[in-house]
């Protein structure tokens, strides 16, 4: 027994190797691992744990980014070894191919809804933000969707910057703001321009005379129609008296 308890006494005076306490915090689910990556859009901190993704954001520094994620999201954050793959999967989410996974735990239901159909926006498309409500059955809940993508922790991956306002503007961005929502549309090949020219007219569709089919103005159903085919249509009532059916793709209507 007297050795034993040397033995314990000796044990407790060991010292646990450097980061070993925030690795065990990790493996629990008590703490997220962070890494900055270069992509097209700068630097980007990305944190993570054993159930997927739980962060972005372009941070001014590592202390920033950690400050912003125990704030915000609620748990310890400490840097790491990014995952072999996880380089890949955010330039293949870039680019428009869906690897990631998320954990959106800490979240309501209805803001996981809200972010899971954002997500399922292409990349170079955009909606407004009352399509995103219909979608998840609260058409009336568009001011909520509006507060759960600005609030959302994983922009550019789950991607909030391809919601705009009912009326067709850009409108606000929790990743950075409108300007930065320009450049990553524009990034992604979205003719802004156009968006704007259309909002300004009060114009909400386009249709195709070809297809007699009208969609959200970025869907690329109508994207490849030639410009002498292209009518712009104020809303669902005009676009279906000209004789027009909504696209089954981008679903500008409820009954598509």
């Amino acid at each position: 027994m007297i050795a034993l308890t040397t033995d314990l006494k000796r044990l407790g005076a060991v010292k646990a190797p450097p980061g070993f306490a925030d690795r065990v915090l990790a493996q629990v689910g008590m703490a997220d691992s962070y890494a900055p990556f270069e992509t097209v859009l700068g630097t980007v901190y990305v944190a993570w744990n054993r159930l997927g993704v739980s962060a972005a954001a372009r941070s001014k520094s590592a202390r920033e980014f950690e400050d912003w994620f125990r704030k915000d999201v609620g748990r310890q954050v400490m840097p790491a070894e990014a995952p072999p793959d996880l380089a890949g999967k955010i330039k293949d989410e870039l680019n428009g191919k869906r690897r990631m996974r998320f954990d959106l735990r800490g979240l309501t239901t209805f803001e996981q809804a809200v972010l899971r159909k954002t997500r399922q926006i292409p990349r170079g498309e955009v909606r407004p933000y009352g399509w995103v409500a219909r979608e998840i059955g609260r058409p009336a809940a568009v001011r909520a969707v509006g507060t759960a993508l600005a609030n959302n922790p994983i922009p550019y991956f789950i991607p909030c910057h391809r919601v705009v306002r009912t009326d067709g503007e850009i409108g606000n961005y929790g990743g950075g703001g409108p300007e930065a929502k320009r450049a990553i549309l524009t990034l992604e090949g979205v003719r802004l321009k156009r968006l704007q020219d259309m909002a300004r007219g009060g114009f909400r569709y386009q249709g195709v005379r070809t297809t007699k089919i009208f969609c959200y103005p970025t869907c690329y159903t109508g994207r490849h129609a030639l410009e002498k085919n292209i009518v712009w249509l104020h809303d669902e009532a005009s676009a279906r008296a000209a004789g027009f059916r909504p696209c089954k793709v981008c679903r500008p209507a409820a009954v598509a």
